[in-house]
């Protein structure tokens, strides 16, 4: 990590005299997608809303606090392309998290440019870029961002390999805060080359997936044996790793792992090969680009084994839905569902799956402002706006060194999964937070107009607390 007494102004005298290409090739990597998480190819083990006036109503608020001014946040995520709706979420999520504070209704844009929300006394000077999804890009925006518009801190990125390669080439050289979200590698908070004291992250992470819904299929099923399945990078290999450890350690035995491409289409004779190892349930790490293959292959073909993994986005569930459909027909119900032997899966959130005040009035206000339910990512993005304006608060300064000081072992008093729901570990700044695990239902009446997704979790089976979904400090290859 950068020394804390090399002042920002000294890195961006440096940066000025390299320019900006004289870090381009300090680290490799891309923006794949590594965040959608899995389910069977999801990700995930917890969470939860909807209504029609916004937050005009809340009772949340500022509370009392000498902090005034402002503060400058640059914001990164995807706000084009085919993964722009992750960007959504994170954008949607953390203007959620600001407008819960100030007792307003959320900031209604999904678009690039300056945006300014007023918490009590503090202007929070938002100025948003689209990283397309890509490192490069990412660490382009977050270099003129910290050089040129002097932002006191650095939120966002959807892709774990844009968020790294941001934390390694801007954030650490120039000692800025940043908030990583809603990028979901463990690596990221959990090894020495990326985690470090001005470093967060509010959102879930794969590590917290994998102990969760791993620990539930051990503890809570009759599954003794898993085929772990994953794409070929950063994402998929993390899925896999995370639920090898976890399953090992309740004595589920690991009967064969599998890395393919993004996007492999050849499923019939790796799930043979699965069945043929004595599996007894299947895990995959992948995204919507490979998730609607795998399944296809499954629900055709006659297999013994039952498929785990994570509740993923709303795009992921509408193309799982839709093979289910093609499957089972338009009037499946949930017992045709259950038959497949699809789930039960974890999710990080969904919001249906707490029932508390602020989770209550976050789910209104979304739902009015964008006309859809919050997702799986919005819970900690939520958080992470919630957190800078606590720490704000706490600290009395907008100050981006103070926010940090602050934030280190907070636990965030307003979050959808209810008060206190999340605390940052101070050995590795990551957010442990509850996660819930489900089962796969069709998309109910009440919710149809705001999910497009012919399926949706259903309420929680059970609720993993937060100090069993996170990885322990002597897990993370991290020391604050």
């Amino acid at each position: 990590m950068t020394d804390e007494n090399v002042s920002r102004r000294r890195w961006l005298a440096a940066l000025g005299a390299t320019g900006a290409a004289g870090f381009a090739g300090c680290i490799g990597g891309d923006g794949g997608q590594d965040d959608t998480t899995t389910t069977a190819g999801s990700d995930e083990t917890t969470a939860s809303g909807d209504t029609d006036e916004g937050m005009t109503e809340t009772t949340a608020g500022t509370t009392e606090s000498s902090a005034s001014g402002a503060m400058k946040i640059g914001i990164l995520q995807p706000t084009s392309g085919d993964l722009q709706y992750y960007g959504q979420q994170g954008l949607w999520g953390f203007y959620s998290g600001l407008a819960y504070k100030a007792g307003d209704d959320p900031l209604d844009s999904s678009s690039t440019g300056s945006h300014t929300v007023t918490v009590g006394d503090v202007d929070y000077e938002l100025v948003v870029r689209d990283t397309q999804f890509a490192a490069d890009t990412a660490q382009q925006l977050a270099t003129n961002l910290v050089q040129n518009e002097d932002v006191d801190m650095l939120y966002g990125c959807a892709s774990s390999g844009a968020a790294d390669r941001v934390i390694q080439t801007v954030a650490k050289q120039a000692n800025v805060p940043y908030m990583v979200g809603p990028a979901a590698s463990a690596t990221t908070t959990g090894s020495s080359e990326t985690c470090g004291e001005m470093i967060f992250r509010a959102s879930e992470n794969t590590a917290m997936d994998a102990r969760s819904g791993g620990r539930y299929v051990a503890r809570e099923t009759d599954v003794s044996s898993v085929y772990l399945f994953g794409a070929d990078y950063s994402f998929g290999r993390a899925v896999v790793n995370n639920y090898r450890e976890v399953l090992e350690s309740e004595g589920v035995e690991i009967v064969g792992e599998r890395f393919v491409p993004q996007g492999y289409a050849e499923w019939e004779g790796l799930l043979d090969n699965a069945q043929e190892e004595g599996a007894e349930g299947i895990v995959g790490g992948f995204t919507v680009s490979t998730l609607p293959n795998l399944f296809t292959s499954f629900l055709n073909g006659d297999y013994d084994y039952r498929v785990f993994g994570g509740f993923a986005t709303q795009i992921t569930n509408a193309a799982m839905g839709q093979t289910l459909v093609n499957a089972l027909g338009e009037d499946m119900t949930a017992e045709d569902i259950a038959e497949t032997n699809m789930g039960p899966f974890t999710t990080r959130y969904h919001w249906n799956q707490y029932d508390n005040e602020i989770n209550n009035q976050f789910v209104d206000s979304y739902t009015s402002t964008y006309g859809v339910v919050p997702d799986l990512f919005t819970s900690g993005c939520f958080t992470a706006a919630s957190a800078i304006v606590q720490a704000v608060e706490e600290s009395g300064s907008t100050e981006g060194a103070d926010v940090a000081g602050a934030l280190r072992g907070m636990t965030v008093t307003d979050t959808p999964k209810g008060e206190d729901g999340y605390t940052f570990q101070e050995y590795d700044n990551q957010a442990r937070s509850a996660m819930t695990v489900a089962d796969v239902i069709p998309t109910s009446d009440e919710w149809a107009d705001n999910w497009d997704a012919p399926v949706m979790p259903s309420e929680p089976l059970a609720t993993i607390s937060k100090d069993n979904t996170t990885v322990p400090a002597d897990g993370v290859d991290c020391s604050l």
